[in-house]
């Protein structure tokens, strides 16, 4: 018989059902084989996710209320946006032996443990869409061996020292979309000069997802990737330093900086 203790979670709650929540309850279910059971907030406006989800998956199911979702967890989820959260946890009692996982940018563990006057172990987390395929790294703090054992289902956990460093991925996190944003101006530029909007986009996605495949190399730095991808005098040296210029570098960092300053 195995010495290891299970770390895994009997029963998780999700409190606030929107694209993070469903990308964790379709991670959960990827694949199928042994899974904890799902219960999952009735509130608006995730209201026809949750439905949608139970549903689609045995063991997933939607609660009366809140509390309900509460009482019927060990790990309780709170993915609600950061300006909604004292009403969506307004008068939930959490006993001790549950476990808070906070999905919330912005709010520190002490305002949280006040806002629901709990002892309950807090942890916070940063899990990206691609939980649903088991595939997020999700940064974690404090270290916890439920919650990381749960993360680590999803495609990894990764619990750093403190908040503040925990602050500094979250500013992070706030860049992919102008990843996506970079890659549309792209095609743009390309249907402008006479590609059909189709063949531009399907050659854009081809062109980054060998970069995705390119940063699971971890023998070498981000810093090394640049330079093995750039022929000195090249084209892509050509556009790298008369685009990503000092200033435009500069107004990267000041708009993390001031998302950091934010979230402190």
């Amino acid at each position: 018989m195995s010495t290891m203790e299970d770390h895994t979670a009997r029963g998780v709650g999700v409190i606030g059902v929107g694209e993070i929540g469903r990308a964790i309850v379709e991670g959960l279910r990827h694949g199928g084989g042994a899974s904890p059971e799902v219960h999952l907030s009735p509130r608006a406006p995730g209201a026809r996710t949750a439905a949608d989800l139970a549903g689609r998956f045995d063991g997933v199911r939607v609660c009366a209320s809140n509390q309900e979702v509460v009482d019927r967890s060990e790990v309780v989820i709170i993915a609600v946006r950061r300006q909604d959260h004292h009403e969506a946890l307004a008068g939930l009692t959490i006993e001790h032996d549950k476990t808070v996982v906070s999905l919330m940018a912005g709010v520190r563990i002490d305002a949280l443990r006040r806002t629901l006057a709990t002892d309950a172990p807090i942890v916070r987390a940063i899990p990206l869409p691609a939980a649903r395929e088991r595939r997020s790294l999700t940064v974690t703090h404090p270290a916890h061996p439920v919650v990381d054992s749960l993360f680590e289902r999803l495609g990894g956990a990764l619990p750093v020292a403190d908040e503040d460093a925990f602050n500094v991925c979250s500013a992070l996190t706030g860049t992919l979309t102008a990843h996506y944003a970079y890659l549309a101006t792209l095609t743009s530029w390309a249907t402008d000069h006479g590609i059909a909007q189709g063949a531009a986009d399907r050659y854009m996605r081809g062109l980054f997802s060998e970069v995705g495949r390119s940063l699971g190399d971890e023998t070498r730095s981000l810093s090394q990737l640049a330079t093995d991808h750039e022929t000195p005098g090249g084209n892509n040296e050509r556009v790298r330093t008369t685009w990503f210029e000092p200033a435009n570098a500069a107004a990267l960092t000041r708009a993390l900086d001031g998302l950091l300053a934010d979230l402190g």
